[in-house]
């Protein structure tokens, strides 16, 4: 089965790592590792952040265990048996949500897209031949990512960014 650390450990440093930041046009607003506050207001670990105590140690144990719950176990990375298929799925769910990510997944493996993997999607993420499905994916991203920047313009900005950052998953 895929392993949980590895995956968060190369999805946080797309994310910038343990950083505080707000950018311009952002949907998310504010975000802290990532977690955008705008989309998870009710996140145990903006307390911490409110009260500008950003080195304590249960901050990043609080981001770990929000990962976990909120994109690696939706996903299904502890069933996905192939690390490589489980990192590319839980990396583009971070990014723009799980049931986009799980689609995206669907339609290269053939199944109904309905943005839940069930036991026939699984077991075809299981089988697939893992580099096919990865070029694949990454295909599927960069269009996805291109009809959000044809939807909306304001979000061309960030197109560049999330080009590399589907490259990056390539090697």
């Amino acid at each position: 089965m895929a392993d949980f650390q590895l995956a968060f450990e190369k999805m946080i440093q797309h994310e910038g790592g343990y950083k505080l930041t707000s950018v311009h046009e952002d949907r998310g607003g504010q975000t802290y590792a990532g977690i955008a506050r705008n989309s998870h207001p009710n996140w145990s670990g903006w307390k911490y952040i409110d009260a500008k105590d950003l080195r304590n140690q249960a901050l990043s144990s609080l981001v770990g265990e929000f990962y976990k719950v909120q994109f690696w176990q939706k996903t299904s990375g502890d069933k996905i048996t192939r690390q490589a298929i489980a990192e590319a799925l839980f990396d583009f769910g971070v990014n723009v949500g799980v049931s986009t990510a799980i689609k995206l997944a669907q339609q290269v493996v053939g199944t109904a897209q309905d943005g839940s993997i069930g036991p026939i999607t699984l077991g075809k993420q299981n089988t697939i031949d893992e580099e096919y499905f990865i070029v694949k994916y990454a295909l599927a991203k960069v269009r996805c990512y291109a009809e959000i920047c044809n939807r909306d313009r304001s979000q061309s900005k960030f197109l560049l960014g999330w080009i590399n950052r589907t490259l990056k998953g390539l090697s």
